[in-house]
């Protein structure tokens, strides 16, 4: 999980590269690069059963699918609508959100320490981006980006939802190349005429793959051995490292909020993780046989 999160981070750092492509175009070539690589992954796992593989999902493969759809979508549509810094504080309610529906619907005990490190994590995410919270004259419809950015956490949950209650009877690795490829088709119409050069085309097949297909293929692998609440929360690492990146890459400096924020929900983070090892009982000492 933590080195899905690396993967997802790149977007900032990889973005900086295009020479022509942006918006709705390069959410189209990353979404339909991602669908390519999903389908060439599972041909090669099942062959020729991979059609029946994609059929065998069903309902849940479909849901979920349209759940990856929003998250691939929605997030590029709010920035357009609205400021990185206020897309990304909607994405903090992702791990409360995530940890109230586990409850209700697979109940699902959340620790007091998970509680604590999502209220801990939130704080830090605010923290992070409170530089740029302020209203910004570029950005009329800035509460209709906010609103639509609120789909994707919701998004999320209700995906790991799904995946929890069907992953031990149905492989929902074929729902993520029914996700890329809506998204694709979705956001098709918006992206003409291209513009993107040979050069913008290379990074994004780069995304497509390593920053969308192979990550969202290992959190679906990860999510089996996490709980629902803990995997939303080691999600918020994306946004930690992101602004790492394109510091060492591009020289951009983060604010000195933006550190100190990302080092409460880093501390937020490790900390429940260490207390979940520390609480889990010990195997018992095999004891020898004379």
């Amino acid at each position: 999980m933590l080195f899905c999160c690396v993967l997802w981070s790149l977007s900032g750092i990889v973005s900086r590269q295009f020479e022509q492509a942006a918006g709705f175009e390069a959410a189209f070539w990353r979404s339909l690069f991602a669908a390519l690589a999903v389908a060439a992954w599972l041909i090669i796992r099942h062959g020729r059963a991979a059609p029946r593989q994609l059929a065998a999902t069903g309902a849940a493969g479909l849901f979920s699918g349209l759940m990856w759809s929003v998250m691939l979508t929605a997030f590029m549509i709010a920035l357009l609508m609205t400021t990185v810094a206020k897309a990304m504080i909607v994405l903090a309610v992702a791990p409360l959100l995530t940890a109230l529906l586990s409850r209700a619907f697979l109940g699902e005990r959340v620790a007091a320490r998970t509680w604590f490190a999502i209220a801990l994590a939130g704080i830090g995410m605010v923290w992070m981006v409170s530089d740029a919270l302020a209203g910004d004259e570029h950005y009329p419809y800035s509460a209709w980006g906010m609103l639509i950015a609120s789909a994707v956490p919701l998004a999320s949950a209700c995906n790991l939802i799904v995946m929890k209650r069907s992953q031990a009877r149905v492989d929902l690795m074929p729902a993520l190349l029914i996700g890329a490829s809506i998204s694709a088709l979705a956001t098709l119409p918006f992206a003409l005429p291209f513009v993107a050069t040979t050069r913008d085309m290379a990074w994004l097949a780069f995304l497509g793959v390593f920053q969308l297909a192979l990550p969202g293929l290992l959190f679906i692998t990860a999510a089996k051995s996490l709980s629902a609440a803990e995997s939303a929360l080691l999600i918020l690492l994306e946004v930690v490292f992101a602004p790492l990146w394109v510091w060492i890459g591009a020289g951009e400096r983060p604010a000195d909020a933006t550190l100190w924020g990302g080092s409460l929900v880093l501390s937020a983070l490790m900390g429940n993780e260490w207390l979940a090892t520390r609480s889990r009982p010990r195997a018992p000492t095999a004891q020898a046989h004379r």
